[in-house]
């Protein structure tokens, strides 16, 4: 009897061994809002297969691209809820909840890769400090390609703008749109093609590479290359879903994190690139911007920031003179 029960054990042990395996592999969620094709949705995916790689796949990430299960404003909410355990978002896309959120969209502020990476290491302590109040922690962020107008008809001045319908996607783009006459109207990225097809909006202020993920040039025909800003994404993840991994395991997050932010960057300057000779391809006129508009620009920027710091407080004002 007692022999029949020992063999019973070993039995149930060698039937059970690959299930406990099995439970040793941590399966997490991550969200983004960017289509498959977009380089930042290419590096996440890298990076999804970098933390697997590096942990020996104790992690694994199934990621899910497009807004396929969050839309971006709910993606933060979603990490901090555990809903998901990863997500991607435009840090912008946040600024109504704190102003540090959307220091990179005023104009002319983080204009060019140079000057984004300045930006975002004089404000990621800030906003490292305000994620984690949500218990969210941050893993990397990369800046999306300069930002330019894409239009119907030419632009020469600030001034053609007023009384367009005016895709914007941020507390910022829509005082843009406000102080140029426009009329704001929120379109994720996901749904600016329709936006665009159905006259919702008819002009937009984003990046090159948003446009050829749009494939704009089937409802616009310029594009002034104004390098008005770099915003940035960030990749978060749920605090206590990452502290709950075995030290080594939270090493490789962290380790392919940190080759994921380098790579982004240099992703995001040949797509600037690629994009721009996309767009030429595509039989769009591709401008710089006239000096009326860089001065009316320069004009914009001197009124947000000044708003913004009211905003912002003594943190803000110590930010503005360190950028300075």
């Amino acid at each position: 009897m007692i022999m029949r029960i020992l063999v019973l054990a070993v039995i149930s042990l060698a039937v059970f061994r690959p299930e406990t395996a099995a439970a040793q592999t941590t399966k997490w969620v991550m969200a983004t809002g960017y289509a498959d094709g977009n380089f930042h949705t290419q590096n996440v995916l890298k990076f999804a297969e970098d933390v697997r790689n590096l942990s020996n796949g104790a992690v694994e990430i199934k990621v899910l691209t497009n807004q396929s299960l969050l839309k971006m404003p709910e993606i933060l909410r979603g990490v901090q809820t555990g809903q998901v355990q990863l997500g991607e978002i435009l840090i912008s896309a946040y600024s109504n909840e704190d102003p540090f959120f959307e220091i990179d969209s005023i104009p002319y502020v983080s204009r060019g890769y140079e000057a984004a990476r300045k930006v975002w290491e004089l404000s990621r302590p800030y906003i490292v400090t305000r994620l984690k109040k949500r218990q969210v922690d941050l893993l990397y962020s990369v800046a999306w390609p300069s930002q330019g107008l894409f239009t119907k008809i030419e632009i020469r001045s600030l001034e053609d703008l007023k009384g367009s319908k005016f895709r914007v996607y941020n507390a910022a783009t829509s005082r843009f749109a406000q102080l140029v006459g426009a009329l704001p109207t929120t379109v994720q990225s996901a749904e600016v093609a329709q936006a665009f097809a159905t006259g919702v909006v008819t002009t937009m202020v984003t990046s090159a590479q948003t446009g050829v993920d749009t494939q704009i040039w089937d409802f616009a025909r310029y594009y002034v290359n104004a390098e008005i800003m770099n915003v940035k994404n960030m990749v978060i993840v749920n605090e206590r879903a990452l502290h709950t991994l075995p030290a080594a395991s939270q090493a490789a997050v962290r380790e392919a994190a940190a080759r994921a932010e380098v790579r982004g960057w240099e992703m995001s300057q040949k797509a600037e690139a690629a994009s721009l000779d996309t767009l030429k391809q595509k039989g769009m006129t591709v401008a710089t911007p006239s000096d009326a508009v860089v001065v009316g620009l320069r004009r914009i920027r001197e009124t947000m920031l000044q708003e913004w710091m009211a905003k912002a407080g003594a943190d803000g004002q110590a930010f503005v003179r360190a950028i300075k």
